[in-house]
């Protein structure tokens, strides 16, 4: 990797580390994009004054030394000044700061995100099955969380039919959760990616659920919600992704069972599918029109 782009990358850990003026994680991913370099920002908000005491070691030092031991654990990390962070990704307010990887990251990746409750039904499970193999088969990507039922249906599918499928986890990357998913979280990141936007070693906590759903959102092209129920995290995706201005596709399941499905479905944007076949036509068509929209904008850039 360039060394300067690991100065960055040191600086940007640093930066979250220090927070310095009481910033958020996404102020501060906002202003090294709009400086464009993290080791400006930090130079500017993060005085000479201000740094360690003697005898105290220097918070950038460290933050390469940690970039440089979670290199050799196998992981990739990206920070939103990469030039292999999901481009995608980096247009929500959301974005995270950085991402940890294994596998192979591909910044303008053709994804949808599959998702659903954890406790599904045979019939979820099998729907589940049926969308992945059918994204696969388009040349799309199939992303999910890692997660039991769901998750897991459409992540096996995508790699028994030899697909590309991303797992957006809610832990740090060196851990496995749930527990049940060791083998498949290994599978992936060796065959498809895994990524994780919170520190390696970081435990599974309510709230990174919901940060991971929103990262899924703004992966992919669209959401895909193949059955929940009323308070689940693909519930808050599905909502998220409207916000995100992306697509979703609903079952009937979920909107026969569930009032925010009902209360979504006349947002625009928002598609209703009978069954795995109407599912990936309305995948289709959201393809076309999205290559449509990118021959429109090479041409107006080529005027």
């Amino acid at each position: 990797m360039d060394g300067s782009m690991n100065g960055e990358r040191a600086a940007v850990v640093a930066l979250l580390r220090a927070r310095p003026e009481g910033m958020s994680w996404p102020e501060i991913a906002a202003e090294v994009l709009e400086a464009g370099s993290a080791l400006d920002v930090w130079h500017r908000l993060v005085p000479a004054t201000l740094l360690n005491a003697p005898g105290e070691p220097d918070n950038l030092e460290a933050a390469a030394r940690d970039v440089d031991a979670w290199t050799t654990q196998g992981n990739t990390l990206v920070t939103i000044l990469d030039e292999d962070y999901p481009a995608r990704l980096r247009g929500i307010h959301q974005a995270p700061p950085f991402l940890f990887a294994r596998g192979t990251l591909l910044a303008d990746d053709s994804a949808v995100s599959v998702v659903g409750s954890r406790q599904a039904s045979d019939r979820g499970l099998a729907t589940a099955a049926d969308v992945a193999r059918g994204l696969v088969s388009r040349g799309v990507t199939v992303v999910a969380g890692l997660a039991l039922g769901i998750d897991t249906a459409a992540h096996r599918a995508a790699l028994d039919v030899h697909g590309r499928t991303v797992a957006i986890i809610g832990t740090g990357i060196n851990l496995t959760y749930p527990a049940q998913n060791r083998d498949l979280h290994g599978e992936i990141a060796r065959r498809g990616l895994l990524l994780s936007q919170f520190w390696p070693d970081a435990p599974p906590r309510k709230p990174n659920f919901l940060m991971r759903n929103a990262t899924m959102s703004g992966y992919g092209l669209a959401t895909v919600v193949v059955e929940a129920g009323e308070q689940s995290g693909a519930r808050a995706q599905a909502r998220m992704a409207v916000e995100h201005g992306r697509p979703v596709i609903l079952t009937e399941m979920v909107l026969k069972r569930n009032e925010w499905a009902q209360a979504l479905v006349n947002r625009p944007g928002v598609h209703v599918a009978s069954s795995p076949r109407t599912l990936l036509e309305t995948v289709d068509r959201l393809i076309e029109e999205r290559a449509i929209v990118g021959d429109e904008l090479r041409r107006f850039a080529s005027a």
